[in-house]
């Protein structure tokens, strides 16, 4: 292993805020070429999901290959291009920590009437007041 302190899952709250800078300094007229995520950002919400789902088939690949290291690596690269996507589509990570709060301990037929109503409501998602109809950002 290496010799790094071991960081938590709160190094997730740390890329998000770089991230969550970048967007703004995108959109406030930075050059893009100046960050990879800014880069992301200026190709659009939809391939910057498009890459998300490369790097969680990536990820996918490398745990049926039962290859460890590569998986942790293609791991990462799907957190951050997760984060990414969020942040494309206006999503707050804490929107997605309280959906899975409130999911948790939850029997899995109380989480299926739990989303099939919001689905079927077509309105605002109870535990974190987002809409659940997908509205374009960019």
């Amino acid at each position: 292993m290496s010799s790094l302190p071991s960081p938590d899952a709160h190094i997730l709250d740390a890329v998000w805020q770089t991230i969550y800078e970048r967007r703004k300094a995108f959109k406030a007229g930075a050059d893009p070429r100046s960050s990879r995520t800014m880069r992301l950002f200026k190709k659009g919400r939809k391939k910057v999901a498009q890459k998300y789902g490369e790097e969680a088939v990536e990820c996918l690949i490398e745990a049926v290959r039962g290859r460890t290291e590569l998986l942790v690596e293609e791991s990462a690269d799907m957190l951050y291009h997760w984060l990414v996507m969020l942040a494309a589509s206006g999503v707050e990570p804490d929107a997605v920590w309280q959906a899975l709060a409130k999911r948790h301990g939850m029997s899995e037929a109380e989480e299926r009437r739990t989303r099939q109503a919001i689905e079927t409501s077509g309105s605002t998602c109870a535990s974190t007041g987002t809409s659940s109809k997908s509205t374009p950002s960019d």
